[in-house]
């Protein structure tokens, strides 16, 4: 008896879950009906398109108030930061200079990062500006109106211009060459209309026998006033940012160098030990030999 009570109570379930789900008797799908799935369906379509079309409304009212051309706030940007090529994993430049294979991909990068500044290109695409002073250009009552560009040309860094007969910018000989860059900041005018320039130093004044003497290019790792101000990549588009090649003539082999270059302008800080890449950059260099 209790087999057969058990039996039935099952059955009794079953028929009881088929019922949800679909009662033939009053045409209920679980439990509801067709037009009430219907006004259900209806309640959160509404809804959740009055959530997208709000959200959307807010994201529309928050861009027209963002300028595309600058940045509405920059005050974190006063000293922009220094970045090198090659640009190679935790700033750590090492090769070995009787093994290619470890320097071409330097080699690679560094073609790839110059190829914009072939003289030649630079000639088709950008202007020969007066040096010494700043390239403002005013929209004169048109607003983002497209700038001139000023010429890099890629020879001014001499024999880390990698335009040799080996053009493998001293890495196969071990003097190899490192370029440093200016990251771009919209409207910035360092100097204080005076010359900038970059200088480069072992970190640690007690290595700087074992780094050797460093060739800059352009020479004193000038950068002159004309590729200043920069106005952003929608209206300053073909514009070029001057780089500083620093070549280690002599640098002792198989030793950690432990170089740091820095941005030198009037009126700029590079000493902040609360952002240590302002203005300055530090990298590792290692060369060896076999």
């Amino acid at each position: 008896m209790a087999r057969d009570k058990e039996k039935r109570i099952c059955g009794q379930v079953v028929a009881e879950w088929r019922a949800f789900l679909w009662d033939p008797r009053t045409r209920q799908f679980l439990g509801r009906t067709g037009s009430s799935w219907g006004l259900i369906l209806l309640f959160y379509l509404v809804f959740y398109g009055f959530l997208a079309g709000l959200f959307a409304l807010t994201m529309w009212v928050m861009l027209q108030s963002v300028n595309p051309h600058v940045p509405k706030y920059q005050y974190r940007l006063l000293t922009p930061g220094l970045m090198i090529r090659p640009c190679a994993e935790g700033l750590d430049v090492t090769f070995n200079v009787t093994q290619s294979h470890t320097w071409e991909q330097h080699v690679r990068a560094l073609h790839q990062f110059l190829e914009s500044y072939n003289d030649s290109v630079q000639a088709a695409r950008n202007a020969a500006c007066p040096a010494g002073r700043y390239n403002e250009q005013p929209d004169d009552a048109v607003p983002n109106y497209p700038k001139r560009a000023c010429r890099f040309e890629r020879s001014r860094l001499g024999p880390c211009a990698g335009l040799g007969p080996h053009g493998d910018y001293g890495y196969g000989s071990g003097r190899p060459c490192v370029l440093v860059k200016v990251n771009r900041v919209i409207n910035f005018f360092p100097g204080k209309n005076k010359s900038i320039n970059i200088v480069c130093a072992a970190k640690h004044e007690e290595d700087a026998a074992l780094l050797g003497p460093l060739n800059l290019f352009p020479p004193n790792g000038t950068i002159d006033l004309m590729y200043f101000p920069y106005y952003g990549k929608r209206v300053h588009v073909n514009y070029t940012q001057p780089v500083v090649a620093v070549q280690f003539s002599n640098a002792t082999a198989n030793v950690d160098h432990h170089v740091e270059c820095r941005l030198n302008a009037a009126g700029l800080r590079t000493d902040d030990e609360r952002d240590k890449f302002a203005g300055r950059v530090a990298f590792r260099l290692r060369i060896n030999r076999e």
